[in-house]
């Protein structure tokens, strides 16, 4: 049986890897205690868990605010310590030279994500261990500024949380994701939902230039099961030199998240679905969408009307931040997740 505060812990260490801004810390209780504040320290601070970690500088951030907890939490100082290792930690850190503000704010770094949903996987050593997620990405990115492929946005998150609630849409089956980004969808569908194949696919140079670290990260650098590959939405996928397009493949899932952000590029995309189910009409086209003007998505509707695509919305019920247990994101953004069909 697990102990008491072993889901408070949970949800910090959680939210400590997805580098989420406000952590739930454990309870002055929980704080307090000693085997607390070890496993703690052994699963988000110790060196053999730093390799693919958060930043220094958020690292800092955290930890300060930690020790300040557990400090205050004590109220025995005879029966309780504050961790040699955590304080430790921190020194280490302070000592070690910081890089600008403004240079931190643009670089790259990982971020855990955690499939609360997923049956927990064991390993080889028989011990189990949550499924998850790790990626290389810019965290402070937004939404407005630059290359949004870089970051993995709260539609990608909800897209992947209905897919771990209905995992049957994908197992088995080869999948074309539009837009991959960070490649989270195409990721979870290999790694975790047993899919057959992804195409993570992307117009931007960058991203396509940016996923085989994502691969790396999640061990699928040598596997035939996913595969990058350059789509830019409105040109033809069969060009003169292609009999076939992506070999005579078949196609049975397209997924895309936040692709229909910027109106000027909906039309292309439309004409890309299109296109798709002039090759497989019997594909099945999934969309998340954050709907951070109106005018956007409505955009999209009118084009998806005209080129005789139907968009239906599914129900997706959001649990409200303080119940999720990763990956964790925005309950108050308007994601419409939708089902597109050629009517």
């Amino acid at each position: 049986m697990d102990p008491p505060w072993r889901q408070q812990v949970d949800r910090f260490c959680y939210q400590y890897q997805q580098l989420e801004t406000n952590l739930d810390y454990p309870q002055d209780e929980f704080l307090c205690l000693e085997e607390v504040q070890e496993d703690i320290y052994k699963r988000v601070f110790c060196d053999d868990v730093s390799n693919y970690g958060p930043p220094n500088r958020y690292r800092i951030k955290i930890l300060k605010e930690l020790l300040s907890r557990i400090e205050s939490s004590i109220d025995d100082w005879d029966k309780y310590a504050v961790s040699d290792e955590l304080m430790s930690t921190l020194s280490v850190l302070l000592s070690t030279p910081k890089s600008p503000e403004a240079l931190w704010a643009q670089k790259k770094c990982y971020v855990t994500y955690h499939l609360s949903l997923l049956e927990p996987e064991t390993q080889e050593k028989q011990i189990a261990q949550h499924p998850s997620i790790t990626l290389f990405e810019n965290r402070n990115l937004i939404a407005a500024g630059g290359t949004t492929g870089l970051r993995t946005w709260e539609a990608a998150l909800q897209l992947g949380q209905y897919l771990c609630q209905n995992p049957s849409l994908v197992a088995g089956k080869r999948i074309l994701e539009l837009g991959t980004g960070t490649g989270y969808p195409s990721i979870l569908c290999v790694k975790h939902l047993r899919a057959a194949h992804a195409i993570a696919s992307d117009g931007s140079d960058d991203v396509i230039n940016n996923l085989p670290d994502n691969l790396f990260l999640n061990n699928l650098q040598d596997s035939s099961k996913i595969t990058p590959m350059d789509i830019k939405w409105g040109h033809a996928l069969v060009g003169t030199e292609d009999e076939k397009w992506n070999g005579g493949q078949p196609v049975d899932i397209v997924l895309g998240a936040d692709i229909t952000y910027d109106q000027r590029v909906i039309p292309a995309l439309v004409a890309t679905l299109f296109d798709l189910f002039g090759l497989y009409p019997n594909v099945e086209v999934y969309i998340s969408a954050t709907e951070r003007n109106a005018a956007t998505f409505s955009a999209f509707l009118n084009v998806c009307n005209e080129r005789g695509l139907s968009v239906e919305k599914l129900h997706f019920e959001v649990p409200p931040q303080s119940r999720q247990h990763g990956p964790f994101y925005d309950d108050q953004l308007a994601i419409h997740l939708c089902r597109v069909s050629n009517t």
